[in-house]
C-alpha cells in the first residue's frame, strides 16, 4: 500500500507517525522547501490532541517540551476592568499545557524515518493513483490524504465545499523577547494567555516559549473586504501600529501600550470556515484531515482535532490493512461525528466573541451560574 500524506502539518504527521508505529509506511509532500523555511506560528492548547500524541509514541516527550503555565488566563474588559485570572499552580496537572506550533511539529518530524517528507512539493492534481506536482514531478498513491489544510487543492476531490468568511479580521503583531524588553508589559500579560474582550473587538495576547508575545487583535462584524477600507497602513509599520491604537478608542492606555511596543511584524488575516457538520460520499482511495475537512473557527479546538483525525485514521488504516476502503469509511464515520461536535462548540464561541459584551458573556462562560 503505497500512502501519499499531502501537508507536513500536526494532521498529516501525526498520521505518518501513527502509521509507521503500527508497521506501515507512508511519504509525506509539503508544499514549504524546508521544515525551516518560515515561522509555524504561536502556541497551541492541546488537550483532547494529547490521545493522539499517546497513539504516537510521543506523550512523555510533549509533556516535557509543554508549558503548564501557558493554561493561564487573564480576562479582561477593553476598560481595564479585570474580569477574571487564573493562575496554575506548579504541580496542575497538564490538561491544556500549551506548545509551540514549531516545537509540536519537531517532535513529529523528528519521530518519522529519515527521508519521510519530500519538502518542496506542491500538490497539483490527482487522478488514476497518479499524483503531479507543481514545475514537474509526479508519484503513485495506493491512497492519498488530504491534510493540506485551509486551502486544500486535495480536497476538490471529494467535495465542493468552500472556505466562506466569518465575519472576522484578524491583524497579527507581537513583542519580542517581552520580559528584557518591557518588563512591565511582561508581568501584565503573565504566563499565558491575556484576552481583552469588548465592543466587537478582542485582544488576545499569548506568551510563547521563545519569549515573545505574540497577539491578534479581532475586528468582529466587518466584511471580507474590510482591510481595504480600514486605513491600516501595512506597508507602514509605524503608521499601522498608530492606526490600530486609533480604531480601539476608550481603551485603558496600558493595553494599548502593548501594540505600541509591538515590532514591525504587522500581517492581516482574514478568517474563514467550512460549513459545521460537512460530509462526503467515501471514495476508495483519498480523504482529507485537519482544516482541509472541518475548517473551524480558531478558538482552540482545530489542531486537536487534526492531531485526532491523523491518529486514528492511522489506526482504521492498521486494523484493516487489507481493505483501505472499509478503513476509510470506519475513520470518516467517527471523524463527521467528532469534528462537527466541535464546530458546532466553535461556532457558540465565535459568536460569543462577536457580541457587544463578550467579556461578561466569556466570564460567565468560565464561570457559570
Amino acid at each position: 500500500m503505497t500512502i501519499a500524506i499531502i501537508g507536513a502539518g500536526p494532521g498529516g504527521l501525526a498520521l505518518a507517525r501513527v502509521l509507521h508505529v503500527n508497521g506501515i509506511e507512508a511519504t509525506v509532500y509539503e508544499r514549504e522547501p524546508s521544515r525551516d523555511a518560515r515561522g509555524q506560528g504561536g502556541m497551541l492548547d492541546i488537550h483532547s490532541g494529547q490521545r493522539a500524541l499517546r497513539e504516537a509514541g510521543l506523550i512523555d516527550r510533549f509533556h516535557a517540551m509543554a508549558r503548564g503555565g501557558g493554561q493561564d488566563m487573564r480576562l479582561l474588559e477593553p476598560d481595564g476592568t479585570l474580569l477574571l485570572q487564573e493562575d496554575t499552580p506548579d504541580d496542575a496537572p497538564l490538561d491544556r499545557p500549551e506548545i509551540d506550533r514549531a516545537d509540536l511539529r519537531d517532535l513529529l518530524l523528528d519521530s518519522l524515518p529519515e527521508g519521510a517528507v519530500h519538502w518542496g512539493h506542491t500538490f497539483e492534481s490527482a487522478e488514476n493513483g497518479l499524483l503531479r506536482f507543481s514545475g514537474g514531478g509526479s508519484a503513485t498513491y495506493d491512497l492519498l490524504v488530504g491534510a493540506d489544510g485551509a486551502r486544500s487543492r486535495v480536497r476538490a476531490l471529494l467535495t465542493d465545499a468552500r472556505p466562506t468568511h466569518i465575519g472576522q479580521n484578524v491583524v497579527e503583531i507581537g513583542i519580542p523577547d517581552i520580559d528584557r524588553t518591557h518588563p512591565d508589559l511582561a508581568a501584565m500579560v503573565g504566563r499565558g494567555n491575556y484576552w481583552v474582550l469588548g465592543n466587537g473587538i478582542s485582544l488576545a495576547a499569548q506568551r510563547n516559549g521563545d519569549g515573545r508575545v505574540r497577539m491578534g487583535l479581532s475586528f468582529y462584524n466587518t466584511a471580507e473586504d474590510w482591510f481595504a477600507t480600514s486605513g491600516i497602513p501595512f506597508g507602514d509599520p509605524a503608521a499601522a501600529r498608530a492606526r490600530l491604537i486609533d480604531l480601539l478608542p476608550g481603551w485603558a492606555p496600558r493595553i494599548t501600550a502593548l501594540i505600541r511596543a509591538c515590532d514591525d511584524m504587522v500581517v492581516p488575516r482574514s478568517l474563514t470556515t467550512l460549513p459545521a457538520g460537512l460530509t462526503w460520499p467515501s471514495a476508495p482511495d483519498v480523504t482529507l484531515l485537519g482544516d482541509a475537512a472541518h475548517l473551524m473557527p480558531p478558538v482552540g479546538e482545530g489542531a486537536n482535532m487534526a492531531l485526532l483525525d491523523g491518529a486514528l485514521l492511522g489506526l482504521a488504516l492498521a486494523a484493516h490493512p487489507d481493505d483501505v476502503p472499509a478503513a476509510l469509511k470506519e475513520y470518516e464515520r467517527e471523524m463527521f461525528e467528532r469534528t462537527a461536535a466541535a464546530a458546532r462548540i466553535s461556532a457558540k464561541m465565535q459568536e460569543l466573541l462577536m457580541s457587544p459584551d463578550a467579556g461578561r458573556r466569556m466570564l460567565e462562560f468560565f464561570q457559570p451560574g
